[in-house]
């Protein structure tokens, strides 16, 4: 039998983290080794949250972790501020990375992109996990080839750090693939109010909503002559990104470089 694949999660105590721990610790595949998260005293997890059957420490130095454990993964939800030292962190000690926290600019993907290459391991940069979401990317590119006049709005829950989401981020570049022609933009229109309507990405408009009550959501609103198309999906529990992110997690240990995107590996 093969050995098991061992992977550390950053940002454990946080939704998606907990909620990565409960999809690896059972899988016949992987082993959890370690546990991160700002937060973290060296407490019990079980002590911190509803999984009492893990007895993994939770703590809060990266580089500890990794030297105790000498994982092959690291598996990271943490926020925009903590996500590219992580990264860069266990790229150095050529540990394979699957990325789900959204928020690294271009520079920041290009230095870990390089250090990847350089490790000889691989980098997994997620926007979205949900399988139907990759699916509602996919098929908005392709409708994008038809009617070029798209708005997308993109719905979080309250505490989400950054605005657009990665994944109407990544929607806006595939539209922008897809379509020949830009449309005019409507010289006419003004905004009473700086920001109604919504952020730019060559021409394609993002609507960033938050509140609470919401998990993720997106709609991608397609116009044309006398007719409207609208590609929606809905996360309405955390549960759905998971067999993303273990699939993703098994795909990459045989991958080297950068992958952007959950579409490039289904």
């Amino acid at each position: 039998m093969a050995d098991k694949i061992k992977v550390i999660v950053t940002g454990v105590l946080g939704k998606m983290g907990l909620e990565t721990v409960k999809a690896v610790y059972p899988d016949e595949d992987l082993q959890l080794v370690g546990l991160v998260d700002i937060r973290g005293k060296g407490e019990k997890l079980s002590q911190l949250s509803q999984l009492k059957e893990i007895d993994l420490k939770v703590e809060n130095d990266l580089d500890r972790v990794i030297e105790k454990t000498k994982p092959r993964v690291m598996i990271d939800f943490t926020n925009p501020q903590a996500v590219f030292n992580n990264t860069r962190t266990a790229l150095k000690n050529k540990i394979t990375c699957v990325v789900g926290t959204t928020g690294l600019n271009e520079v920041e993907l290009r230095q870990l992109e390089k250090l990847a290459v350089d490790n000889k391991v691989g980098l997994a940069i997620i926007p979205n996990f949900a399988i139907g979401a990759v699916l509602m990317m996919k098929f908005a590119r392709e409708a994008a080839r038809y009617f070029p006049d798209v708005e997308i709005i993109e719905l979080h829950h309250d505490q989400k750090m950054d605005a657009p989401s990665g994944t109407a981020i990544k929607t806006a570049e595939l539209i922008n693939e897809s379509r020949t022609s830009r449309v005019p933009r409507n010289i006419r229109e003004f905004e009473k109010i700086a920001g109604c309507r919504g952020g730019n990405i060559e021409q394609v408009r993002i609507h960033s909503v938050r509140l609470p009550g919401l998990v993720a959501h997106q709609e991608v609103i397609f116009g044309g002559s006398g007719q409207t198309l609208k590609i929606r999906h809905d996360s309405i529990d955390r549960a759905g990104f998971m067999p993303g992110v273990i699939m993703v997690v098994k795909k990459m240990i045989d991958h080297q470089g950068l992958v952007y995107g959950m579409e490039n590996l289904l």
